[in-house]
């Protein structure tokens, strides 16, 4: 499951934000990823159930080095400024925002060379070079610069914030009405409805992100459920069976793939193989957005 972060300066609408996703309050909660494929392909297999990807909000409480800290395991970062107040400029809104993980970041560097230093007194070589790369790192967050600009290799044992995939939002005019969307997601989706022109505003936001942390849509499908899954783009039929579960991965044989148009198209499984649009792929095979899979394994 894709994991976001939000962040936002104090009185930003972070929060509102995070309710207006999940129609709940923080810290943690999840958010179905509108796909308008979905329900096309679980017509064509009759489905019980229609399942969409997930992403996993968490809502941090303010800024900070040890606050930010909480976000270094998420995939991607939704950062909220003030564009509603009239008493604050978003633009430098977004600068102090990036500033303050910067600053996260030299923190997080700082410690680990604390630590490795420690440990390089042993004469391991590879810790020594470790030590020297965390140096020049330091250095070029000290300067005030994003990791996603240092020009050389980042230690592996790093969770920099600033690389991450980062989708700004303007909270106000020219942006998106928080509070409206917030209010609108306490209703019943049909009555939502009425109160927009189309669709909500909140599903670019999940677009962006998407595109951002550069992800994929699968599906499989069959009588008991049709679902969507995630994917980062260029993965394989392996990393697909191991999303669906460890074990399919783990006995994987095959992989049958059909394209949701073709499939949607064709109006069945059994004449999309007739039409010759059903192809039969290895582990290695790297899934495209929109594939129908159906994982064949054998665990013994």
């Amino acid at each position: 499951m894709l994991r976001v972060g939000i962040v936002g300066l104090p009185g930003s609408g972070r929060s509102t934000l995070f309710a207006a996703l999940t129609g709940g309050h923080g810290p943690v909660g999840t958010v179905p990823i509108p796909d308008e494929r979905l329900e096309p392909v679980a017509r064509i297999e009759s489905s019980a159930k229609v399942t969409p990807a997930t992403l996993e909000v968490v809502d941090v409480p303010g800024t900070g080095s040890a606050l930010l800290g909480n976000l270094r395991q998420m995939d991607a970062l939704l950062a909220v400024v003030d564009a509603f107040s009239g008493t604050r400029d978003p633009a430098a809104d977004r600068e102090a925002l990036l500033l303050e993980m910067v600053v996260a970041d030299r923190d997080h560097v700082e410690g680990r060379l604390e630590r490795v230093r420690t440990q390089a007194k042993s004469g391991d070589p590879r810790l020594r070079e470790e030590v020297a790369e965390l140096e020049r790192v330091l250095a070029h967050t000290e300067e005030g610069r994003p990791l996603s600009d240092y020009p050389g290799e980042l230690p592996r044992e790093l969770e920099p914030l600033t690389t991450k995939p980062l989708v700004a939002i303007e909270n106000g005019s020219g942006g998106i009405d928080l509070k409206l969307e917030a209010e609108l997601a306490e209703l019943p989706p049909e009555e939502a409805k009425e109160f927009r022109d189309g669709p909500s505003a909140l599903e670019s936001v999940l677009q962006d992100v998407f595109a951002a942390a550069d992800l994929i849509t699968f599906f499989t499908a069959g009588p008991t459920e049709t679902r969507a899954w995630t994917l980062t783009r260029g993965e394989t039929a392996l990393d697909a069976a191991e999303a669906i579960h460890t074990d399919i991965a783990r006995g994987f044989i095959r992989c049958e793939v059909i394209p949701w148009d073709a499939f949607v198209e064709a109006g069945s499984r059994a004449e999309a193989g007739r039409r010759g649009l059903q192809r039969v792929e290895g582990k290695t095979y790297v899934v495209a957005d929109g594939d129908v899979l159906n994982v064949r394994f054998n665990v013994g």
